[in-house]
């Protein structure tokens, strides 16, 4: 089988490097791991509830506060000089040796160089003074001099060199007549500011967004002397004049702000972040005079509109529709297109789309794109070239997987799956400023105390293009049985999410023809229409419908399907029988949610030049370089077992464990010297989440099953309550082998009593063995091959425990390692085994010891338990019992599970399996079964 790998993009040169919507960030700041939201105490290595961000020259500022109520707000501008060492370019190698090399947030990695507004960097204290600063939000610098909007002090301060020591003290303040002074503006002036939120350096000029005073400022050179009044001002008719406080709606029109958070330029245009107006304001050449009207505006249809995520744009509806819904007049054109139709054939509309913002917390240009911070939608948007049109949609987004959903939310939780997409890579809650170094966007995330750092890179993989190698994907499935007699003019309807697929039956008929006749309508066979939400095909012989969704992953789940059988007349009864196996499909999963130590596949393109496949060294490593590609996990090298140009099989790092997501690229060097570093994808991480080896083909895939044992097995189960002096019994033919049970007892020490009872009789003919989960006695024949089973077992007990014998009698011998199939079927009642990966961390006996390195080959010992156990293990309708799940000795990654399937089962060559791991189920994959 071919194993997994992750690819980095082509070196932007010579390949054209750009953003992938959903992509990744490639580094983060401030936090040991891109999941870890520490609060920890204030230090040079760890971020609070950040703000602002500025870059020149290879430094960057933070600001490690906000005004958004997120904590901890610790009053302080943190520089890194340097940044680049901590940055690798997309064409470099990261050197190894730390858990996360592309996390800067460590002790020993990634601390900051000067601390401003505190004396040290274990300070978060308030002051007005020189130094000191309170819930300051904005940072601006030239690489010359900084500028930081100190925002609850009603001032902006400004070093005239950039400071080299902590706490240096400011040279200039802005809105205050000197450093010590508190006034709350009573009148508006041209030197008064009022919790002014940004600030940027353009040239000579200085550019203040005064947020409550509904303003920008412009100072044509940079100020020198205290309290300097700016020269012109933008949003407002005069330097004097400014709404009252107590205004909650200021129409807008293209010459007015309310709320104005940021303010930059590349250069030669502006932009305007107007925050409560949720636009962003673009003015195509920098504005000389006060109160010029801007010329384009992003996230309104026009310059009048404001409304929070306008997707309608100035459509008023006119009446509802018999669904309820809104109805709009002939002619109404929706800023966002329509996402379908209700009930009564009228358009609905998303709650966003690409072209809608809410409530904007910045924007940026390096002169060709625009990034804007859309802090409500929790996304970046990315516009390829500047905007020239009122109302322009964006062209990649960043911290969604698409324009239209919001997946995070302040409080923490993913809106899918709980946890997971929390401090994700890919994920931003409400961010608030934006940086550019020519290759990376910075991006400061509030609620998850770091900085996110996305770099540009080739998208040579889909954001889900890294899943588990054994399940891939795994679709959710359904299964509809026949039965009874023919009669020809009965009806058998089908119906799938509310589409009818009614077949009549004919007198040539049988139940093989009638299960084609309905796979082929349901699949739009002879000028049909396929369904579009499943695909069937027939169970051969066995007069079943098998149904699986089309839809990957949980989303399949959600289709319903049932059936109903007519007679010919209406008085009469149909003589067939037709049984759905449920209300809805299930098993769809997310195989793209993996464990550490998990297999898995990335496809793409451009991956590598060649097929290869990797061998382990001396000591039993994958190479971590193989066909020119490298594949990192929050910048860990990963095992390479096989790469290709367009798939790569690796391990995922046991190192991750900590995370709930990972961050990985991949990086190839050609065979003409030239590199591709991929975009960066977000692996969710979690504990076990399991995928069955199986066969190509369409779901579900025919397992990879071999024959457990040559000698024929049995099994009893010891459960119930322990209770001192009750004894527990197995019997083998007329052989009783009694327990006492004693009051240090558990269920575990009864097991293992029972087996060294029955292995004390060197004549027995079985040896007692315990299995690895749950307390179960395998008993196997000391015989080989058929002469071995028939013999008779059994359990009882005289109180609280329970005994149980899981079949009367040994059986089943097959060949140990031969693969089951259709020629060479398992039996019911016969212990199979099946390869899996995604088991998650396996540990000794002990429980605590794990085992298992990351990309070397395991070579033991052979009993090893996973920490999460496989808790369950469904044969077609029967739950079969677990004997054990253990990292398998002489592989990488792959886990040996043993069960026993139910001696009940009914033959059935394409009988259906999974096993499941607490809230986690595997890809559901077919065995031949024949009952004795």
């Amino acid at each position: 089988m071919k194993y997994l790998a992750f690819t980095f993009l082509a070196s932007v040169t010579a390949f054209g490097a750009d953003f992938l919507t959903g992509q990744a960030a490639r580094f983060t700041i401030g936090q040991a791991t891109f999941t870890a939201q520490d609060t920890g105490i204030p230090s040079a290595f760890q971020l609070g509830a950040v703000g602002g961000v500025a870059y020149a020259n290879n430094s960057l500022f933070v600001v490690d506060s906000n005004h958004v109520q997120a904590t901890p707000v610790q009053n302080r501008v943190l520089i890194y000089n340097n940044v680049s060492q901590y940055l690798y370019p997309p064409s470099s190698e990261i050197p190894q040796g730390v858990r996360c090399p592309v996390c800067i947030g460590t002790p020993t990695y990634g601390l900051a160089n000067v601390v401003v507004g505190q004396q040290d960097f274990s300070t978060i204290d308030i002051n007005l003074t020189q130094t000191g600063l309170r819930t300051p939000t904005a940072v601006a610098s030239d690489g010359k001099i900084l500028v930081v909007a100190d925002t609850d002090n009603n001032r902006v301060l400004i070093w005239k060199t950039i400071p080299a020591s902590n706490g240096a003290p400011a040279d200039v303040v802005l809105g205050q007549k000197d450093f010590t002074t508190f006034t709350a503006p009573t009148q508006v002036t041209a030197s008064s500011l009022r919790g002014p939120q940004g600030v940027w350096i353009q040239g000579a000029r200085l550019f203040v967004a005064d947020t409550q005073n509904d303003r920008v400022l412009v100072w044509n050179n940079i100020p020198t002397s205290n309290n300097q009044g700016a020269d012109y001002v933008l949003g407002e008719p005069n330097l004097t004049s400014a709404p009252p406080n107590t205004v909650a709606d200021l129409p807008p029109q293209a010459n007015n702000l309310f709320s104005p958070v940021s303010v930059t330029s590349d250069g030669l245009r502006l932009f305007v972040t107007d925050l409560a107006h949720n636009r962003v304001l673009i003015w195509n050449s920098i504005p000389t005079q006060t109160q010029q009207a801007a010329d384009v505006v992003i996230g309104q249809p026009d310059m009048t509109s404001e409304q929070d995520n306008n997707v309608l744009g100035s459509c008023v509806a006119s009446g509802t529709d018999s669904a309820s819904n809104p109805t709009y007049p002939a002619g109404c054109v929706p800023v966002c297109p329509s996402n379908g139709t209700d009930s009564a054939s009228n358009p609905t509309y998303p709650q966003r789309c690409a072209a809608t913002l809410s409530f904007p917390r910045f924007a940026l240009s390096d002169g060709t794109r625009l990034f804007i911070a859309d802090g409500g939608n929790d996304r970046i948007l990315v516009y390829n070239s500047i905007p020239t049109r009122n109302g322009q949609p964006a062209d990649v987004i960043l911290g969604q997987p698409n324009d239209l959903v919001n997946q995070t939310s302040d409080t923490g939780t993913s809106t899918t799956n709980s946890g997971i997409l929390v401090s994700s890579p890919d994920t931003i809650r409400t961010p608030l400023a934006l940086a550019w170094d020519g290759t990376n966007l910075f991006v400061t995330d509030p609620y998850d105390r770091r900085v996110l750092v996305f770099t540009l890179g080739a998208p040579n993989i889909p954001t889900n293009g890294i899943t588990n190698a054994a399940s891939l994907t795994v679709y959710a499935v359904g299964t509809v049985d026949f039965g009874g007699t023919i009669t020809a003019d009965d009806t058998i309807t089908i119906t799938i999410n509310g589409t009818d697929y009614k077949y009549t039956v004919v007198k040539d008929d049988n139940l093989p023809t009638i299960v084609q006749n309905m796979a082929d309508l349901i699949n739009g066979k002879n000028g049909g229409t396929p369904d579009p939400n499943v695909t069937t095909r027939p169970n051969p012989g066995f007069n079943e419908l098998i149904l699986t969704s089309r839809l990957p992953g949980a989303d399949g789940n959600n289709i319903t399907y049932s059936v109903a059988v007519a007679a010919a007349t209406t008085s009469g009864t149909a003589t067939e029988t037709v049984t759905a196996g449920g209300p809805a499909l299930n098993g769809g999963a997310n195989a793209a949610e993996v464990a550490p130590g998990t297999l898995v596949t990335i496809t793409g393109t451009n991956l590598s030049d060649t097929s290869v496949t990797g061998a382990p060294d001396s000591q039993g490593f994958y190479p971590t370089s193989l066909g020119g590609a490298e594949v990192y996990f929050d910048g860990i090298k990963a095992p390479l077992l096989f790469v290709s140009p367009g798939q790569i099989n690796t391990q995922i790092p046991y190192e991750i464990s900590d995370a709930t997501s990972s961050s990985a690229f991949v990086r190839t060097v050609h065979g003409d010297g030239t590199i591709t570093s991929t975009s960066a994808i977000a692996v969710p991480i979690v504990s076990e989440n399991p995928g069955i080896f199986a066969e190509t083909g369409n779901d579900p895939r025919p397992g990879i099953v071999y024959h457990t044992s040559s000698s024929a097995i049995g099994l009893v189960s010891v459960d119930g309550l322990v209770i001192p002096n009750d004894s527990a019994t197995v019997g083998i033919e007329d052989r009783n082998y009694i327990y006492t049970i004693q009051s240090t007892d558990t269920l575990t020490t009864i097991r293992d009593g029972l087996v060294a009872l029955i292995n004390s009789n060197p004549e027995e003919k079985v040896i007692a063995s315990a299995s690895s989960e749950f307390t179960r006695i395998i008993l196997t024949a000391k015989v080989a091959g058929p002469d071995g089973n028939g013999i008779p077992i059994s359990a009882t007990s005289n109180g609280s425990i329970t005994m149980t014998a899981l079949n009367p009698q040994t059986c089943c011998a097959n060949v140990a390692g031969a693969r089951v199939t259709a020629d060479n079927p398992a039996i019911a009642g016969e212990v199979v085994t099946i390869y899996a990966t995604g088991i998650g961390i396996t540990t000794l006996a002990d429980g605590t010891t794990p085992v298992g390195v990351t990309g070397q080959v395991y070579n033991g010992p052979a009993f090893n338990i996973p920490q999460t156990p496989v808790d369950n293990a469904q044969l077609g309708t029967t739950t079969a019992n677990i004997l054990g799940a253990s990292l398998l000795p002489g592989t990488v990654g792959i886990y040996q599970v043993q069960i026993q399937i139910g001696a009940g089962l009914p033959t059935n060559p394409n009988t259906q399996l999974f096993i499941a791991q607490s809230l986690f189920t595997s890809n559901i994959v077919t065995i031949p079964v024949v009952a004795p």
